[in-house]
């Protein structure tokens, strides 16, 4: 005989003299697998792979059959969040996995741990502001705006990650192939996009002209978020025009949140710790 637990619901207790009480089958029971094809079929996989082990548990513990269906649906809520933030982190297309829990506050004193912190909730995204990240090479707004677009992926909005040169070029080759505004289409509808090396490179007039285009379509609706090593005052070195470069950064910069990391290389310590350890 196959084993079976009687589970009653607390809402029937009262009348449970006069209401048989339910069954619920158990692993091993026949049902098993027609509960397998049914999630299956159903698109369920948390609950398929949770069902059988939760179903033991609530046989060890007496549950009621609400507090059974509540669990496996949350089982099936966490597991599809979870898919959610692990597709929404490849969309995101990081170079590589950083996070802000490990960025390293005290060899950079210039960021300030509560500003950083309040860029994890996505309310300045959902407000369409910009973020901007100054400072030079290796002072870490690398780390820190991979690390932010990282835990906004993980609220479930979308996140897109390129350097600055390849968004240019790909736009170019949009253009050229008569998909430009497609491209830009796509590019208005993502929630926070992070632009990184912004003014390493000379963009020329063109390029500037085809970005003009990615920020006057997200402009207050859409976050963007950007990490420079170049001063305000430099940029229009970068875009080649200064009526362009007013007009670019006019848009990046209204109602902006603006962090400076500094001069001091992070990476500059870390290779400086490592050659010359200092004696405790």
């Amino acid at each position: 005989m196959n084993p079976t637990i009687t589970v009653t619901d607390q809402d029937d207790e009262q009348d449970a003299g006069k209401v048989p009480a339910r069954r619920m089958s158990l692993p091993g029971d026949p049902e098993d697998m027609l509960i397998d094809e049914a999630c299956r079929e159903l698109r369920l996989p948390a609950f398929r792979e949770r069902f059988i082990d939760l179903a033991a548990t609530a046989r060890r513990e007496q549950a009621t059959y609400k507090q059974f269906l509540l669990d496996m649906l949350q089982a099936e809520q966490f597991g599809r969040d979870l898919r959610r933030q692990q597709r929404l982190l490849r969309l995101a297309r990081f170079p590589r996995p950083k996070r802000l829990e490990d960025f390293d506050f005290a060899k950079n004193p210039n960021v300030t741990p509560e500003v950083v912190a309040d860029l994890k909730s996505p309310t300045w995204v959902r407000e369409g502001r910009p973020l901007v990240l100054i400072g030079d090479s290796g002072t870490g707004k690398s780390h820190l705006l991979i690390g932010i677009g990282t835990a906004i992926a993980e609220t479930g909005l979308s996140v897109r990650y390129t350097t600055t040169s390849a968004l240019v070029n790909e736009l170019a080759e949009a253009d050229a192939n008569r998909r430009l505004s497609s491209v830009i289409a796509r590019y208005s509808k993502i929630d926070l996009l992070c632009l990184d090396e912004f003014g390493y490179l000379n963009l020329g007039r063109k390029g500037a002209k085809l970005l003009f285009q990615i920020f006057t379509e997200r402009e207050e609706r859409k976050a963007t978020a950007v990490a420079t090593n170049s001063p305000f005052t430099e940029w229009d070195k970068t875009f080649g025009d200064a009526r362009l470069c007013a007009a670019i950064a006019d848009r990046i910069t209204f109602r902006c949140t603006l962090i400076q990391t500094g001069t001091d290389s992070y990476r500059y310590q870390t290779t400086q710790e490592f050659l010359f350890p200092t004696a405790d």
